[in-house]
């Protein structure tokens, strides 16, 4: 019994042996450490480098810390709006047309077309022959027309010989006055057949002149649909032709603008491959489709470039110029279907301002409404900003 009480006291003692020199161990480390830290502490110190917070620090240190490494999101650009005279222009869609095209036919009827001489896309000249018809029949009946006018002339001068000399008679009495006023009417029929001779020969020789055909007027051959070996019939279009080559552009121009549309102002025209024309506003319509509620305004051409009859393009019309607020267009941040603005606020904070777009001329926008005339805005990486961010502000590098 002795012996067993013996031994659990001795077990117990060897435990709280172990237990101490835990302990002691433990604070050793402790102490170990803190010289560490301490030692680290110095070193950064030393080192200019901040130390590390640890969680024991507190959350007091680690927002403050937070607040005084606030960086500015961008790094930014900025400029004034400009203030500057801009052109007023009207945009319109139209198209291209002949400013007076002609359609060229034949007068003859019934003769075949023996030459033909020009195609389409051909430049011709007043009186230029472009086709001929046959004129073998037509020729015959002027010689025989001929033939007939010398007859009558024949017989015009029998007449007026038979004429003179009843005339002579009348004052001998040898004859009677109803056989003198028969030989005077006999005169006058001969004469009258003779100026019907010569109407019908003049109307032959017109036939015959009409079997060349030719061009009216300068121009160019737009369209053809002659074709040699044909018989032609009266009225049939045989060319259409582009008089002197002029082509015009029928602007279609809402209602309400035509009053501000004034013959003599410039106009800009853009065709389908980027191609710019400059024109001149000849005329104005008076009247206003009631359908479309659109009216036409006709521009003239001088010189068409690429432009040619029957193309659709777009262009404007120069109404005159007034004064515009601009900015770049690198400036301006287009969100949800809005135009937005950066304004470099207090802080150098971007303060987002929604504003209203106008004119644009290449790079530049007006700016109808929400900006004033002397906010600074910025004009690099807006699409990158959003409204309250820090930004740096640098100088624009030299171009």
């Amino acid at each position: 019994m002795t012996k067993n009480r013996t031994t659990v006291l001795g077990g117990v003692a060897a435990a709280i042996a172990i237990l101490v020199g835990a302990l002691a161990w433990t604070a050793s480390s402790g102490d170990d450490r803190a010289v560490e830290a301490g030692r680290g502490h110095d070193d950064a110190a030393l080192g200019g480098v901040a130390p590390i917070a640890s969680p024991q620090d507190g959350g007091a240190a680690g927002a403050s810390a937070a607040a005084g490494a606030a960086r500015p999101a961008l790094t930014v650009t900025t400029t004034v709006p400009r203030e500057e005279s801009w052109p007023i222009t009207l945009a319109a869609n139209g198209s291209v047309a002949a400013w007076q095209e002609i359609v060229i036919g034949s007068e003859v009827s019934g003769l075949r077309l023996a030459e033909v001489r020009v195609n389409v896309g051909d430049r011709v000249r007043r009186g230029q022959l472009l086709a001929r018809l046959s004129d073998e029949t037509v020729q015959a009946e002027v010689a025989q027309i001929r033939a007939a006018l010398a007859e009558a002339e024949a017989t015009l001068a029998e007449a007026n010989a038979n004429a003179e000399r009843a005339r002579r008679l009348d004052r001998s009495g040898a004859i009677s006055a109803q056989q003198i006023e028969q030989y005077r009417t006999a005169a006058q029929t001969a004469q009258a057949r003779v100026a019907a001779q010569r109407a019908r020969l003049q109307a032959q020789q017109v036939r015959l002149s009409n079997t060349r055909i030719v061009a009216p007027d300068d121009g160019i051959v737009s369209a053809r649909s002659a074709t040699m070996g044909s018989v032609v019939q009266p009225g049939a279009e045989l060319f259409r032709l582009i008089r002197d080559a002029r082509l015009e552009w029928r602007a279609e121009v809402p209602g309400a603008d035509l009053p501000r549309v004034q013959p003599g102002q410039r106009a800009t025209l853009t065709s389908a491959d980027g191609t710019t024309t400059d024109g001149r506003v000849r005329i104005v319509a008076p009247t206003v489709d009631p359908q479309t509620r659109m009216g036409l305004v006709y521009v003239d051409l001088p010189e068409p470039g690429s432009a040619r009859a029957g193309m659709f393009a777009r262009g404007t019309i120069a109404l005159g110029e007034a004064p515009a607020r601009t900015i770049p267009q690198a400036a301006l941040a287009l969100r949800d279907g809005f135009a937005y603005v950066f304004r470099v606020g207090p802080g150098n904070r971007a303060v987002q301002v929604k504003v209203s777009v106008g004119r644009r001329i290449g790079d530049r926008v007006e700016i109808v409404d929400g900006l004033d005339a002397d906010a600074r805005i910025v004009d690099s990486g807006v699409g990158f900003l959003v409204d309250g961010d820090l930004v740096r502000i640098v100088d624009r590098a030299p171009s």
